[in-house]
């Protein structure tokens, strides 16, 4: 498949330069001296250099690739296609770039009226319906406090709008406007885009000399506001809420609130919330995860204490029974203390995971408090051996978990091919207090 104009006409690069598909490197290359001199936007009238300047770079795209033999070859063989497809063989060009170039009077300008603008456009639909301008994306971060409790942000905003004086013609008032020779008073042109390798697809774009009206006028009749450019800034104030329980990726939009373009439905504006990895704690959908430390006195003899401080500034204070002794890494589950519903007033658990706080060296090191612990623990069953014939006597050291192979820590040894459901399969005690 290779691009086609707007008339679906083939384009053809030794056309652009006006010289046969036989000619020499010298007659390329005096070719497109000539015509980059016709059409160099330097040595046009005002009004027709946005027109000039894109003929100039369709010339000088051609010229680059029929001044190279290896390009020159593939294109010869596949196309404009295939100039940018490495898989063909061809050498690496930006396939878009150049089909963007296209313009003037061959009916495909590039997309040059639409800086600032963001996303993918519409188009035009059946029945007379306005194309699609387009969005504008913003990725913007959030802390999981603010999303936990709602936020309202304000923000500048500068975007063109039709501009009042003219309302989008771009003309003073009673100058008759000339048809567009570019888009052939439509207002828009078709722009092919490579959406994958070997692929294109086309899209509607507004016509870049015309800026999208369909019409020119001369240049003493252009409005005195916005000097033909049918658009002028506008800075206004914004402001978006970010409800609470929002989640990461999730998209606030504000309707109509991107650029303008004469015969073109406005865009949206696009806010995607980016959340930011807290410190503390891990969320999972409306769950949120949180690490507690218990002295090994707490985790014995039991307690009733603030043991976080949670999102919105609240203490969550629980309390653990004597009589029940905590584990490492054992979960207790809080319910209705997560993160809250976009609807509704219910929440989703919040899950404490105990982590033991044990005693130093310098503390373990003094024989008086071992002689307190031995006192106060009481004396377990001793593991009883079958007799054996000998007794090594080893020296050992605490290892690092990391240095311990995987399925060989935890609390037993496992067969390192083991399948992933048997460690799926374990079970996680929880207590709820």
């Amino acid at each position: 498949m290779r691009p086609v104009n707007a008339t679906g006409e083939t384009i053809d690069l030794y056309e652009v330069l006006g010289v046969q598909k036989t000619a020499s490197k010298a007659e390329i290359k005096k070719a497109y001296h000539k015509a980059a001199l016709a059409h160099h936007p330097d040595k046009q009238p005002e009004h027709m250099r946005d027109e000039a300047e894109i003929k100039f770079k369709t010339v000088s795209q051609a010229y680059e690739v029929l001044s190279d033999d290896s390009r020159r070859a593939h294109y010869d063989q596949f196309g404009l296609e295939g100039v940018n497809n490495p898989g063909m063989g061809g050498p690496d060009i930006d396939l878009e770039d150049f089909i963007n170039m296209f313009g003037g009077g061959m009916g495909m300008p590039g997309m040059h009226g639409m800086h600032g603008m963001h996303g993918m456009p519409g188009m035009g639909g059946a029945g007379g319906r306005k194309p699609r301008g387009r969005d504008v994306i913003h990725q913007y971060e959030v802390t999981l406090e603010e999303l936990y409790k709602g936020k309202t942000v304000k923000f500048g905003s500068s975007r063109n709008v039709l501009c009042p004086s003219c309302k989008g013609s771009g003309g003073k008032e009673g100058a008759k406007p000339k048809e567009c020779s570019n888009c052939q008073g439509t207002g828009h042109t078709t722009s092919l885009r490579q959406i994958g390798r070997g692929l294109v697809t086309r899209d509607e774009v507004p016509c870049p000399v015309c800026h999208g009206n369909g019409s020119i006028f001369k240049e003493k009749e252009k409005c005195r506001k916005c000097k033909g450019a049918c658009v002028r800034e506008e800075k206004k104030v914004l402001e978006i809420y970010i409800p609470r329980g929002a989640k990461n990726n999730e998209k606030i939009v504000m309707e109509g609130e991107a650029d303008e373009v004469p015969g073109y439905t406005t865009g949206d504006i696009i806010f995607v919330i980016n959340e930011k990895e807290h410190e503390s704690f891990a969320r999972a959908g409306a769950d949120l995860t949180h690490t507690i430390k218990v002295t090994l006195q707490e985790a014995i003899c039991g307690f009733s204490r603030v043991v976080v401080k949670h999102l919105d500034g609240r203490g969550i204070h629980i309390e653990h029974k004597k009589g029940t002794m905590l584990q490492q890494g054992q979960i207790l589950k809080v319910a209705g203390e997560g993160m809250p519903h976009k609807r509704g007033e219910t929440r989703g658990d919040l899950y404490l995971v105990v982590e033991i706080i044990w005693p130093d060296e310098e503390w373990l090191a003094d024989d008086n408090n071992i002689a307190k612990i031995k006192a106060a623990l009481p004396d377990g069953p001793v593991p009883a051996f079958e007799a054996v014939e000998h007794v090594d006597e080893v020296n050992f050291m605490v290892a690092d978990l990391e240095d311990v192979p995987d399925g060989q820590h935890g609390g037993g040894w496992e067969d390192e091919d083991s399948d992933d459901d048997d460690e799926e399969g374990a079970n996680v005690q929880c207590q709820q207090q």
